[in-house]
Order: structure tokens, then C-alpha cells, then sequence
């Protein structure tokens, strides 16, 4: 198994000028790079954001976008594989981290999480590639192939679990930014000069 910074951190040397959505990787983005978020919206909530994603992709067809999604959120939506793979994005890149628990919530076992094979899932929903690694040194070799490869495509990572207990009204929050900056911003930014 892999820690979830390193899996984002040998993504970050390949990134270029794709769009991220960190999903619940946020946090570990946070602490490799400024720019957590491209895009001046929130983040929206748990087993949304492979739609979200989609609709980014389909919106910026010029760009890739990479979404760091997590098991958990698939699958509180797994009817957005098919819809990603009917759709198909060719820009589109879906890295699932998966650490076999809910830890945004306390990590609480996701069920038969040792048996799921999300590649597997993906390729059945009609994914033209998919990928599987639990392996730093495999996902490192074979991450500049697969951004290089037309999308959409979902890479499953095997990540350690990494769990906050802390009750979620006294964690640190990594985001840097309030949702009334959040608005500001986007105001501001389609006001007329």
C-alpha cells in the first residue's frame, strides 16, 4: 500500500496544466502545493464529485482533468461509471484512492473492501482503460503512460488509511480559503471591468 502524499506527490510532477479536483485529498494537496482548488467553487459533497468532475471535463475539453476520488464516494454513486464512460471524456483522468475505510468520517470499514477490484468495476461500467496499483515504484513507471493515453481512464490506488478521529467541528482544516472568499472571489472575477 501506498501513503496518500506520495501518490499525489509523483502525480504533481506530471500534472502540467491539468485542472485538479482533490476530492477528499485535499488536505494532502495542501501540503505539497498553494493552489488546492482551480476552480473558484466548493467542494462538493461525498459521492459527488465524479459528476462534478465529469461536468469540469465536458465544459474544458482542451484541458485534462484529474479527479482524486475516493472508494468511498464511488460508491455512494457507482451510477456515475457508466455515465463517465458513456460520456467519454478523452481528457478525463479518475484516481481512486482507495483505503479500504470511510476516514473522513472516522474510518468505518467500507464493506468486502478487500475484494472490491475498482478497475474491474470501471472497465464493466465501459472505461476504455483501467488501472490497478497498490505499489509506489509500479504507479511512478506507469503514470506518465497512462496521462499520456486518451481518457477516460480510472487508475485504483492502494492507499494507507490515514484516519481523523478528532470529532470534524475541532480538526484543522487544511482549506485556506472561507466560502464567503470563495464567493468574492468568484464575483470579482465575473464582474465587468
Amino acid at each position: 500500500m501506498m501513503h496518500m502524499t506520495d501518490v499525489v506527490r509523483a502525480f504533481a510532477e506530471h500534472r502540467g496544466d491539468a485542472i485538479v479536483i482533490p476530492g477528499r485529498s485535499g488536505r494532502y494537496w495542501a501540503q505539497i502545493s498553494e493552489t488546492v482548488f482551480d476552480l473558484p467553487l466548493g467542494d462538493p459533497a461525498m459521492g459527488g464529485h465524479a459528476g462534478f468532475a465529469l461536468g469540469v471535463a465536458l465544459a474544458q475539453p482542451k484541458r485534462r482533468v484529474v479527479l482524486f476520488d475516493s472508494e468511498g464516494d464511488v460508491l455512494m454513486s457507482l451510477g456515475m461509471l457508466p455515465t463517465i464512460a458513456e460520456q467519454a471524456p478523452a481528457n478525463f483522468y479518475h484516481f481512486v484512492l482507495d483505503n479500504e475505510c470511510y476516514a473522513t468520517t472516522g474510518g468505518q470499514p467500507v464493506p468486502n473492501a478487500k475484494n472490491v477490484a475498482y478497475d474491474v468495476l470501471a472497465r464493466g461500467a465501459g472505461y476504455p482503460r483501467a488501472h490497478a496499483f497498490a505499489q509506489l515504484d509500479a504507479f511512478r513507471r506507469e503514470l506518465p503512460g497512462i496521462l499520456a493515453a486518451k481518457g477516460p481512464v480510472l487508475v485504483a490506488a492502494k492507499v494507507l488509511a490515514e484516519v481523523e478521529n478528532e470529532p470534524i467541528g475541532r480538526r484543522v482544516r487544511w482549506r485556506k480559503r472561507t466560502a464567503d472568499q470563495v464567493v468574492r472571489e468568484l464575483r470579482a472575477s465575473t464582474s465587468p471591468a
